[in-house]
């Protein structure tokens, strides 16, 4: 054989060598105990509304503060219902007091009955005198609990801890039930939703535990684990209608993340990392024992 002939094989099989070698290294996977899946930063929404009808005389908060439970918001324009309130606390202390009365008035008529000083008629009479001051105080103290709630209902408070994203009224306008005053985030709890194609679904339980990297904090890891994963498949991505991507199946999952620092926005990608090879446990995980975890 020519030695030129001979020089081209071994150039090939060179190349042929180092082909497979890089396919081997970059193009295979290196092993499918770790799946990886890409998807976005999630939280729950409220929207906290007045539950009365009224003008707004002050909004508390402003766009980013932080809010815990039971923070006052905003008030409205409580006029009347301070009025009304102090009606029914009058007419229950007047009541109170014939009430009161009453009651010694009855009890002075039932001794003397014993000692036939006064008539069985003057003691049931006075009985049924006692009973409907009683009745009366009874719905007098009805009447000032409603009073108070429909004062109570022109404050607005922060029905959970959270950040105020949105201020959708200003003082002076209209509030009712059903307009929310704000738009509130809730961070806890806090999830990646991602999808997992469905070829990897059979391997995946809840309680599995996860990494979560963002792009917007390089080299940053949070400990998180599965705490969803839907029963049900669909197509993804709903956006693209190639003939190819529209065939996929896949299954939601959420992944919750321990995040202390408070960074993980919601909308955020994010990049989560699952060992599938992991003991299963019957234990639910939180952020305590996650991060507790070695």
């Amino acid at each position: 054989m020519p030695k030129k002939v001979r020089i081209l094989l071994a150039v090939l099989v060179i190349f042929a060598l180092g082909g497979g070698w890089f396919y081997l290294q970059r193009v295979r996977p290196q092993s499918t105990d770790m799946l990886t899946l890409y998807g976005n930063v999630d939280i729950r929404e409220v929207q906290p509304a007045f539950n009365d009808s009224g003008h707004i005389t002050a909004m508390l908060v402003q766009e980013g503060a932080t809010v815990k439970r039971g923070d006052l918001l905003a008030t409205l324009d409580d006029t009347r219902y301070a009025a009304a309130l102090a009606q029914a606390k009058a007419t229950m202390a007047a009541a109170k007091v014939t009430y009161l009365n009453d009651e010694v008035n009855y009890r002075r008529y039932a001794s003397l009955t014993q000692t036939n000083a006064a008539s069985e008629q003057q003691r049931d009479n006075a009985k049924a005198q006692f009973d409907a001051a009683r009745a009366s105080f009874e719905a007098a103290v009805a009447a000032v609990a409603l009073a108070q709630r429909e004062f109570d209902d022109t404050r607005l408070y922060a029905p959970s801890d959270g950040v105020i994203e949105d201020r959708i009224l200003q003082p002076g306008d209209m509030a009712s039930p059903s307009t929310p005053a704000y738009t509130m985030a809730l961070p806890n709890p806090l999830w990646v939703r991602a999808y997992v194609p469905e070829r990897d679904v059979g391997r995946m339980r809840l309680g599995q535990t996860a990494t979560v990297n963002t792009d917007s904090y390089p080299g940053r890891s949070y400990r998180g684990w599965i705490g969803y994963l839907s029963p049900t498949a669909e197509f993804t991505p709903k956006t693209v209608e190639t003939p190819e991507l529209r065939t996929s199946l896949v299954y939601q999952i959420r992944v919750y993340v321990c995040d202390s620092r408070g960074e993980l926005k919601m909308g955020m990608p994010a990049t989560v990392h699952i060992d599938l090879n992991q003991p299963a446990t019957t234990t639910r995980p939180s952020c305590g024992t996650i991060n507790a975890a070695p």
